[in-house]
């Protein structure tokens, strides 16, 4: 049970306990401030009952004690404990016993303040001799340090046995409490983003025929804020961290996909994303200048590891030509619009006299993935070059023009069903004719002016034959969308790019599909990732195994997935506006609808979305009819 409010976060089992094994504890910015937790009443420690997710911020643990050995079954005491990702715990007893009680409560503490990344690897080192400290204890390693303080004061505390004790005194049906507060020592790295009154994410609402949609969208949007990190240099900027607790820190891809897909909660997070990666681009003299860094990210067992960097230089363009169709303010597009242009540059000048972008330098293969992401922002980013004045838009253009022939002979590998297209083609030339879900991205081809789709890389047959292949039951797992065509040399169903669904993938392939007109195939997606989001909880992971889904089961978890994770939470809110199919145009003060006519989940009505800056709601009947119920003054629905 992970408790998320970074760069806050609280890590533990159902029990409740912290013990100390594993991952348990208290973290901040990647260390452990706390490891051991462990509760003890009257010399018992309580029988876990049950433990729920209260938010994504905490957790509640809910135990009994039976104090009197002559009382019958019944307990005398429930003790419930409500964790904070913060560092706060509150711990109340609650007596149902018909006499008073006085009961000695300890706490056992202790640390390694360990850095996540030794824990991850399973070297987190000894713990580290305590010290009594103001209302509580103090461990220090080095430059680490961290103290825990109770509210109120302990009787006694012994730093030796890392105990810190109390005598409460409870009258029949009373109450009575401890609260304990984790704090690093020195100065904080990061401040926390807030509640959501500060958030840059709408609070939307869901409702609707599935009861499902409401908890999905709730869960979702307290994820991405849970993940939310602001720039230590510019707190203005808030961007998303890839996941926790594996990947706190600033994914660049990852941070751009999440922005672009949580566009219909506003555009204040795309615009703080697009700002902290901005600082980052690479403008030296080079081939690299212009270029967004990330990490190699790999690929699974048929291709070697890619770039996400150039996977981010493609998508900022990408993100920010939508940002502004969604109502980024022009001022704000003007601002980042220059290092948009440099993406757009390294583009052209890495591509150079050729037809694609190899990954990640001249030589490699040429992805199928990494030719739709920069088909899209050519595209988009001729749009935005144009809609803004700038030169360059012709050029662009004219090369994804040429891109696309080219793409449907030499990346299409005929076979007796159709065909497919190649998941790469290598340095001879030859494709790689294995079917993955990274296909997907050819059907995200992006937002144009007026509500239109920009083109695409296939056509309209070949589309069709895609389509075909994510719905077949070798793609589609039952759960979600697969890695790795089920069929396939090398599939496995926990591989992370060999099988596993991938929730980010599966989202694409739902929203790409119903824009294309393969509701059929799009809407059996859709409700088989909701299924599994109930399974989880409402608490989608960044991935889980691809194995088949049949009756009386449920999806197995992967254990190396971030959960939450921002791609998966942003997943989430695609997935349901997909239903409605909004397709803004804030700069023509114009929005278009394109709903999902076979209305997979019945009737739902999103609430609290921003379209041009403004509150934005939708519903979609039974039927498959979109109607606007509260839309910015002056915009107009577009037929």
């Amino acid at each position: 049970m992970i408790c998320v409010a970074l760069p806050g976060l609280a890590v533990s089992t159902e029990r409740g306990q912290l013990t100390g094994q594993g991952l348990e504890g208290f973290y901040r910015a990647g260390r452990r401030l706390l490891s051991r937790c462990r509760l003890r009443v009257a010399g018992r420690e309580p029988l876990a009952v049950q433990a729920w997710m209260t938010g994504a911020d905490r957790a509640r643990f809910v135990g009994t004690l039976r104090i009197s050995p002559h009382a019958g079954p019944d307990p005398d005491v429930v003790v419930e404990r409500v964790r904070h990702a913060d560092g706060t715990e509150r711990i109340t007893l609650h007596s149902a016993a018909p006499r008073p009680l006085r009961l000695p409560v300890e706490i056992a503490l202790g640390t390694d303040l360990a850095a996540l990344a030794a824990i991850a690897s399973g070297t987190p080192g000894p713990e580290v001799p305590a010290s009594v400290h103001d209302a509580g204890l103090r461990w220090s390693r080095g430059a680490a340090a961290s103290s825990v303080t109770a509210d109120p004061p302990p009787a006694d505390a012994l730093a030796s046995a890392g105990l810190l004790r109390w005598e409460l005194d409870l009258s029949p049906g009373g109450s009575a409490s401890v609260e304990l507060r984790v704090r690093p020592d020195g100065p904080e790295p990061v401040r926390a983003v807030g509640h959501p009154a500060t958030s840059p994410l709408a609070r939307a609402d869901a409702s609707g025929d599935d009861p499902g949609v409401r908890a999905l969208l709730r869960a979702c949007v307290d994820d991405l804020q849970a993940l939310l990190l602001r720039d230590p240099a510019h707190p203005a900027d808030v961007y998303p961290v890839a996941g926790a607790p594996w990947r706190c820190g600033l994914a660049p891809a990852d941070a751009l996909a999440a922005a672009r897909m949580a566009l219909p909660l506003g555009t204040r997070l795309a615009t703080g994303t697009l700002r902290v990666l901005a600082r980052t681009q690479l403008t030296g003299a080079g081939r690299q200048y212009g270029m967004i860094p990330g990490p190699r990210r790999d690929a699974g067992g048929l291709l070697p590891p890619g770039c996400t960097g150039t996977e981010a230089t493609l998508l900022f363009p990408a993100l920010l030509a939508e940002a502004r169709r969604w109502g980024m303010p022009e001022h704000e597009t003007a601002e980042l619009l220059p290092a948009a242009e440099r993406c757009l540059t390294w583009l052209r000048i890495t591509v150079g006299d050729g037809t694609y972008l190899s990954d990640p330098q001249p030589g490699g293969p040429v992805r199928c993935e990494t030719q739709a992401h920069a088909h899209r922002a050519a595209v988009l980013g001729a749009d935005l070059l144009d809609a803004c004045g700038r030169p360059g838009g012709a050029e662009l253009r004219e090369w994804a023009r040429a891109l696309r022939p080219a793409f449907r002979t030499d990346f299409w590998v005929d076979d007796l069903g159709g065909g497919r297209p190649a998941a790469a083609r290598g340095p001879d030339g030859r494709p790689l004719p294995h079917l993955g879900a990274a296909a997907v991205h050819l059907l995200d081809t992006g937002l144009l002016g007026g509500g239109e789709s920009a083109p695409g890389l296939l056509d309209r047959v070949q589309t069709g034959h895609l389509a075909r292949l994510l719905g077949s039951p070798a793609m589609d797992s039952g759960w979600g969308l697969r890695g790795l065509a089920a069929k396939e040399a090398g599939y496995n169903p926990f591989g992370h790019r060999g099988g596993a669904v991938r929730t980010h993938e599966t989202a694409i392939a739902v929203a790409g599909l119903a824009a294309a007109g393969y509701e059929k195939e799009a809407g059996a997606l859709l409700r088989g990732v909701l299924a599994a989001a109930g399974a989880f909880g409402h608490r989608l992971p960044e991935m889980y195994a691809g194995e088949r889904r049949t009756d009386g089961s449920a999806p197995l978890p992967h254990p190396a997935a971030c959960r939450p994770a921002a791609t998966a939470a942003a997943a989430g809110v695609l997935l349901l506006t997909t239903l409605a199919g909004i397709r803004p145009d804030a700069p023509a003060g114009t929005v278009t609808l394109r709903p999902v006519r076979s209305a997979p989940l019945g009737e739902i009505t999103l609430n609290g979305l921003r379209v041009a800056g403004a509150p934005f709601s939708v519903r979609v009947s039974r039927l498959g009819l979109a109607m606007v119920e509260e839309a910015a003054e002056g915009l107009r629905l577009r037929a």
